[in-house]
């Protein structure tokens, strides 16, 4: 994040209302953790998600971390990979992306062919991690995400639970609620190991390439395909709710989520959005999982 704007560690009010988010983060955990094992966190090694590697690791919870190396990730990423697991005593499972899927990429657009076009990037997106991510999802009852609605317009409709269908799977988000703020103040108050790129003003970080600082006043997800419109600006490892996606009730934060398919729920719905793939319930997609690609 911008330096200027850590928060103060000395604001009682900040303190309760990160105590509360935080205990209530870790129950759904438990609760997410016991009612759909097997359960796996994609730790995509940012802000958000090293205070999720806290909560499980320090709290226990029986969830599994994993990361996606896209072979083009930041140095410091990998440096943070390094002290985060002597910081915890634990290993980070690692998925990489298939190396001939990466190199039939590169013979059709080289391999800067990703600020040619929004599709290209798309492709390129699909495969150094949507491919690798539905691997490491098999044979899962649910993932938990770092993602919070507040970082991009891709994510204002975000949900604590929701069912992610091109998976199969309950995805849950537990720190959808909280503020840039909150996260940077559990950060430094547990003394938790983060990417250094973020004292760089880097609050969204991602591979190499596709990965600036930003300016005081930017969006946090401005450097992320700066050249791109901010609304085709995912990945494909999360697609907009727009109706699309199972919801849960609010119960599922004291308790097993009662999920409900909304009306409306249909493809031509979901093929309507501008995300990149890997939530889409997409026809390329779903015939992938269905031949078994996944494993």
């Amino acid at each position: 994040m911008i330096r200027e704007s850590l928060p103060d560690l000395a604001n009682p009010e900040l303190d309760e209302a990160v105590a509360r988010k935080a205990a209530r983060a870790a129950t759904l955990l438990r609760n997410i953790a016991r009612d759909y094992a097997p359960v796996v966190f994609a730790n995509s090694l940012g802000a958000e998600d090293m205070v999720l590697t806290d909560l499980i690791w320090r709290g226990e919870i029986d969830i599994a971390i994993f990361s996606l190396d896209t072979g083009r990730l930041p140095v410091e990423t990998y440096e943070l990979i390094h002290r985060a697991e002597k910081h915890y005593g634990r290993k980070l499972d690692v998925f990489f992306p298939r190396h001939e899927a990466v190199e039939a990429y590169s013979r059709t657009h080289g391999s800067h062919g990703f600020y040619d076009s929004v599709e290209a990037r798309k492709a390129c997106c699909h495969t150094r991690k949507v491919e690798p991510l539905s691997r490491a999802l098999t044979g899962r009852g649910a993932w938990v995400t770092g993602l919070r609605a507040a970082q991009s317009a891709t994510r204002n409709k975000l949900k604590v639970i929701s069912q992610d269908t091109a998976n199969n799977l309950v995805k849950a988000s537990p720190l959808t609620d909280w503020s840039e703020a909150e996260v940077w103040y559990y950060l430094r108050t547990n003394r938790v190991p983060y990417n250094a790129l973020h004292d760089r003003n880097y609050p969204s970080i991602g591979c190499a390439p596709c990965t600036r600082a930003i300016q005081p006043g930017e969006d946090v997800r401005a450097g992320r395909w700066w050249w791109e419109n901010a609304d085709t600006k995912e990945c494909g490892l999360h697609r907009r709710p727009d109706g699309a996606l199972v919801r849960a009730s609010a119960e599922a934060m004291a308790g097993k989520a009662e999920l409900e398919a909304p009306p409306g729920a249909g493809r031509s719905r979901i093929e309507e959005t501008q995300d990149s793939g890997l939530h889409l319930v997409h026809g390329r997609l779903e015939r992938v999982a269905q031949r078994g690609d996944r494993s």
